[in-house]
């Protein structure tokens, strides 16, 4: 696909999305690295453009560049956001109670803590990610390490064969104590993201390294 082609797939992605201004957002591409430019209503808007961006085939890396902007009347004190970053966070499930402190700068939230999976550091972001009023979310979570699992390729080998997106064969997966690295070539970039779902999945791992390369 060339970048023209590739540019109109985005364009048409992103205007039939009813959750996303489309005619606010730019969009750039030079050999299949695409930029997102402009300004969007919500944080929960920047992300949704971005995830549709991802998944059209073709894209090979993203420059993100959108800017939040909320209008004068729906702006929200840092405190208001606080509360209610806390109160979401609390009221997941999957999120253990009094692990995940939040700070808020000027609309910008970050998180910050230690939990022992890396579902329960994304459901703390993704709770947080809707709320009104916030700019950016820094995810300073960190994943602790409780259980060793010896036999963790393996395991990664075998999630990465039951997801139906794509075929396995092409990724290596090698451990180096809790950090898994992912090589090879793949189909799609956003075939890269279920590869590194299923690396995080392992509970120990810590880091992913992901070298995986669009053939």
């Amino acid at each position: 696909m060339n970048d023209k082609v590739l540019r109109q797939s985005i364009i048409d992605a992103l205007d039939f999305d009813p959750s996303i201004d489309a005619a606010r957002i730019g969009v750039a591409v030079d050999n299949g690295i695409v930029t997102l430019s402009g300004h969007v209503g919500s944080y929960a808007e920047k992300i949704a453009a971005e995830t549709l961006a991802r998944r059209i085939k073709g894209v090979r890396a993203i420059a993100e560049e959108i800017e939040v902007r909320y209008p004068d009347h729906k702006k929200t004190a840092d405190d208001q956001i606080a509360s209610r970053a806390v109160s979401v966070i609390s009221w997941d499930a999957m999120v253990p109670e009094g692990v995940v402190k939040v700070k808020v700068e000027k609309g910008w939230v970050t998180l910050a803590g230690t939990v022992d999976w890396q579902f329960q550091r994304e459901a703390a972001y993704r709770a947080v990610r809707k709320l009104s009023g916030v700019l950016g979310i820094t995810n300073s979570i960190e994943v602790k390490a409780r259980v060793q699992i010896p036999d963790v390729r393996a395991k990664i080998l075998a999630a990465l064969k039951r997801d139906a997106e794509f075929e396995a064969d092409g990724i290596k997966v090698n451990v180096i104590g809790d950090k898994v690295i992912l090589d090879g070539k793949i189909k799609a970039w956003h075939e890269r993201q279920v590869a590194e779902r299923a690396a995080w999945s392992a509970a120990g791992v810590r880091s992913v390294e992901d070298n995986l390369h669009v053939a």
